[in-house]
């Protein structure tokens, strides 16, 4: 289990990744809404992920990924960004992100990004695909009448 920093300036978007960030049998540990906020509770909490917005007030999340790298060079973070930020997502990359998710963020595309990044990660989604699949094939036995 995934112990999980949510960035980004909306409150419903910040819900949002929770939600399925806790669907994925993860811990959401903090939320902030800006990048000062960012760096302060990465600090105090030391979470495994952070999810970060690119766009937002006070400090961007360009500028949150640089200064986390310096705090720890091997911080995980996933930028979340919208269309046509192309540019910006690069600078990210450049800059430390881990990888990217284009808003709008569903379940599959966190899951997937989750799995590139710690490939060695069992979800709650494997778990539950791998019960699908072991009952898909198993024999259905019917008792005689």
């Amino acid at each position: 289990m995934l112990k999980v920093l949510v960035v980004d300036d909306s409150l419903i978007m910040r819900r949002n990744i929770t939600k399925m960030v806790e669907a994925l049998g993860h811990k959401v540990i903090g939320e902030a809404k800006d990048g000062n906020e960012a760096i302060v509770f990465y600090t105090r909490l030391k979470p495994d992920l952070v999810t970060m917005d690119i766009t937002m007030p006070e400090m961007d999340g360009i500028t949150a990924v640089k200064e986390l790298k310096k705090l720890d060079k091997d911080v995980k973070i996933i930028m979340v960004t919208s269309h046509g930020q192309e540019e910006m997502v690069l600078n990210a990359v450049r800059s430390g992100a881990s990888g990217y998710l284009l808003k709008p963020v569903n379940l599959i595309k966190l899951r997937d990004s989750l799995r590139k990044i710690f490939p060695d990660l069992v979800d709650e989604t494997v778990i539950a695909e791998q019960e699908i699949v072991l009952l898909e094939n198993e024999p259905i036995k019917l008792q005689e009448i």
